[in-house]
């Protein structure tokens, strides 16, 4: 059993670190790309490279679980990531990456609401939440400017939100016993399958000679092969083995990740407001999740 957690862990471990630079992926190909193509491309490559690796066909039991397929590629795949790649064309990919690191809070009181297992929330967890809160809003400020644009940062908060509802469906799913490859090769079949509306309402363009452009190319594989079909993969296995709150709790890492990598790679400027925001979130992630050490008691949230 303890093994089983030991690779839960490392495999939500492995999947936050490429998910981590994603954002970087995503804001190089917003030059030439719109959002939606952004999207499509990168989960048809996915659907595709799963399909290679594991050609076998899910029969689902009834049409509640099919249902809950559906709900998950709905918020997982399809309003998650156009609200993300939407919102890092107006704010930068490290505000996006720290804000999106709310996620847990969203997480945990969903699981509440909705999963009986669930312990009552903590007082600590609503301070750290508050915390949180004040540090996406300096980080909302752009600069010495002072000037707030919330667009982009509102965005990413509705992506965590969309994020949470992706993460209970995902427990749900994995309580069905099927192979995690089947299973996520179904969730981005309804991803895809829902997102190809808004191909028509934001213009959608197969024009694959962009891809020529090496840099292009790089990205869109990364994000297609890494992010998404090895990703989901080993997001989805830990969450089977650890439970959802427990591995939404990677997303802490995220906006280290986000910060050091835009900076580095992207040449974004940390002001010193953006930087005291981003300690003061990763501070009330911290306090949230936080507990000390009980006889008898499980560290985190019950699963």
């Amino acid at each position: 059993m303890e093994h089983k957690k030991t690779a839960g862990h490392l495999a939500a471990l492995l999947t936050i670190v490429i998910w981590g630079t994603t954002f970087i992926s995503t804001k190089i190909l917003l030059v030439d790309f719109p959002p939606v193509e952004i999207l499509f491309f990168r989960f048809v490559m996915g659907f595709l490279v799963l399909l290679m690796a594991y050609p076998k066909q899910l029969k689902t039991a009834d049409h509640k679980q099919e249902l809950t397929f559906a709900a998950a590629g709905l918020w997982g795949i399809c309003f998650y990531y156009l609200l993300e790649n939407i919102a890092l064309t107006f704010t930068l990919a490290s505000n996006v990456g720290v804000i999106i690191s709310v996620a847990p809070f969203f997480t945990a009181i969903l699981s509440h609401l909705f999963m009986k297992s669930e312990e009552k929330l903590r007082a600590q967890f609503f301070v750290g939440f508050v915390v949180a809160m004040v540090g996406i809003i300096l980080i909302s400020f752009n600069g010495s400017k002072l000037e707030l644009n919330p667009m982009g940062d509102l965005l990413a908060v509705a992506a965590a939100l969309v994020w949470a509802c992706y993460s209970i469906l995902t427990r749900k799913i994995g309580s069905f016993g099927y192979p995690v490859l089947l299973s996520t090769r179904r969730t981005f079949f309804y991803g895809i399958l829902f997102m190809i509306p808004a191909l028509f309402f934001f213009d959608f363009r197969l024009d694959l000679s962009r891809f020529a452009n090496m840099t292009y190319l790089f990205n869109i594989l990364y994000l297609g092969l890494g992010a998404s079909a090895l990703c989901f993969v080993t997001w989805n296995f830990a969450v089977k083995k650890l439970g959802a709150v427990k591995t939404s709790v990677y997303i802490y890492m995220v906006p280290v990740i986000t910060v050091v990598t835009s900076v580095l790679i992207l040449h974004e400027q940390l002001t010193v407001l953006a930087g005291i925001g981003t300690v003061l979130t990763l501070i009330g992630l911290f306090l949230s999740e936080y507990k000390p050490e009980r006889k008898g008691a499980k560290n985190g949230f019950t699963e």
